[in-house]
């Protein structure tokens, strides 16, 4: 796996195993949203300071973005979707 394939699986690992939108994340990190979303793709090649600030941002070491996952690991599931919160009901037409 190369660095950038590595960086963008253990990103995606911590900010969804603490719960965060990558909206959040990249408030937090001082980045853009649409670029956070890229590094989790693998697209980009980031720099050691916006690698700190998204460290920082999860509360992690900046070596935890570059932990080898075990044979067989499973990348985690994607939060749920949308904007809108869980309990919110929509209106039914009358």
């Amino acid at each position: 796996m190369d660095g950038r394939r590595l960086v963008a699986w253990n990103l995606r690992w911590h900010r969804v195993e603490r719960g965060l939108s990558q909206e959040k994340l990249a408030v937090d990190a001082q980045v853009d949203r649409t670029y956070v979303s890229s590094l989790e793709r693998g697209m980009e090649n980031p720099t050691v300071s916006v690698l700190e600030r998204l460290a920082e941002a999860l509360s992690i070491q900046i070596s935890d973005l570059f932990r080898i996952p075990s044979r067989g690991e499973r990348p985690p599931k994607p939060l749920s979707g949308g904007r809108r919160a869980k309990d919110r009901k929509v209106a039914k037409p009358n």
